[in-house]
């Protein structure tokens, strides 16, 4: 293998899929093999004592990513300078970058400077929004036509690309996120944990992830009126950090729903784990937002390891999360009144509120995080 330059913004301690889809592959190849350039966030350099892979951090954040701009120009002009500095100084050979753009867009400039390879990972809603601005398409399309190659987190993903007109079919690849199944295992009930999170007696419906409008958490609060006339038991279980997180809370009040509805932001993993292990059904009510889609949502598969149900919207990747009918559900999540009917009849199905071993049984064999590093690394040395 080639040794690499991960460039990312999204990398712990920041939260997020993306973020820990690169920390679960690249701390699994050999420490010799890769130097990651992430952002300089806060508690970065707490969570880099705890690792030895090689982490520089440094300002990956700007308020304009295009060229038309003083501040874009700087920031390509700082950052290209920094990479090609990095590039020399620990004899990289290819880079590996955590999104088209910017990420993409600082590699295609040092292979014109250097020659140096690049490949790009794609994630689905960066390719949709990039369509909407003509000068990032312009730019996605120098990225995608340059790179040696294009690793895409679903087949949707894919398809976007080449529906779009990025690239060719031939140039994506798909390789899906994964999960750590000696981390994220099932476990016995936990009367204790639940009487902590006010979860005693209750039907737990569980959603991780950000606080953000494609995520759905927004709707399935509004159903929840609803769907307590028909599961008086129901309680819905939030965790996560966001920007709706106050439009969150307030929804919770209007509806007078502080009973049944509760948002957790601090958990550490291993309550978060333990969420998964003690809910009685994973829920991910996605949805499309504009061009904001949910390209894959490992928490589904998390969820499934912990050997949770789980259901998740109609709206890009997820259904490549499950096998759909059998270990997962996927319903219309584009208004709450479609999530009270989805949801109405998923949770009158014993079957399929038993299914967790059937998910369990295909997570361990299609998404652990050990066959993940092996079909990267075969990509990789291609």
């Amino acid at each position: 293998m080639k040794k690499v330059l991960l460039l990312t913004e999204n990398f712990p301690p920041i939260e997020g899929g993306s973020g820990r889809w690169f920390w679960e592959l690249y701390s699994r190849i050999p420490r010799d093999k890769v130097v990651v350039l992430t952002h300089n966030v806060e508690g970065g350099s707490e969570f880099d004592k705890r690792h030895s892979l090689c982490v520089i951090r440094t300002p990956m954040s700007s308020a304009e990513w295009g060229f038309k701009s003083v501040t874009g120009i700087k920031f390509y002009w700082r950052l290209v300078k920094q990479v090609r500095k990095i590039v020399k100084q620990h004899n990289i050979e290819e880079i590996h970058c955590g999104r088209v753009i910017h990420e993409g867009v600082i590699a295609w400039l040092i292979k014109m400077l250097t020659g140096i390879p690049y490949l790009c990972f794609v994630h689905g809603e960066d390719v949709e929004t990039a369509a909407t601005s003509r000068e990032q398409s312009l730019m996605v399309r120098k990225v995608c036509g340059a790179s040696k190659m294009l690793i895409c987190n679903s087949y949707n993903s894919k398809k976007l690309v080449v529906n779009l007109g990025f690239e060719s079919e031939e140039k994506c690849e798909v390789l899906h996120p994964g999960v750590d199944t000696t981390k994220f295992v099932p476990a016995d009930p936990d009367s204790v944990f639940r009487d902590e999170m006010e979860w005693t007696n209750k039907q737990v419906l569980l959603t991780v992830g950000r606080l953000q409008q494609r995520k759905g958490q927004d709707y399935l609060i509004q159903a929840m009126p609803d769907l307590l006339k028909v599961y008086p038991n129901l309680f819905y279980a939030v965790v996560g950090r966001g920007e709706c997180e106050e439009a969150l809370r307030e929804l919770i009040q209007k509806l007078k729903l502080e009973n049944h509805v509760k948002i957790y932001i601090d958990l550490n993993d291993e309550d978060l784990i333990r969420c998964y292990q003690q809910c009685d059904c994973f829920i991910l009510p996605n949805r499309t937002i504009g061009n904001d889609i949910e390209g894959f949502g490992m928490v589904l598969v998390e969820a499934q390891a912990c050997g949770k149900p789980v259901i998740a919207g109609d709206s890009g990747g997820t259904a490549e999360t499950m096998i759909i009918g059998k270990t997962g559900q996927i319903i219309d999540c584009s208004t709450p009144s479609q999530l009270v009917e989805g949801l109405e009849h998923v949770l009158a199905e014993p079957k399929f509120m038993s299914s967790g071993k059937q998910g369990l049984k295909h997570v361990k064999s299609n998404l652990d995080w050990q066959a993940h590093v092996l079909k990267a690394l075969e990509l990789f040395k291609r």
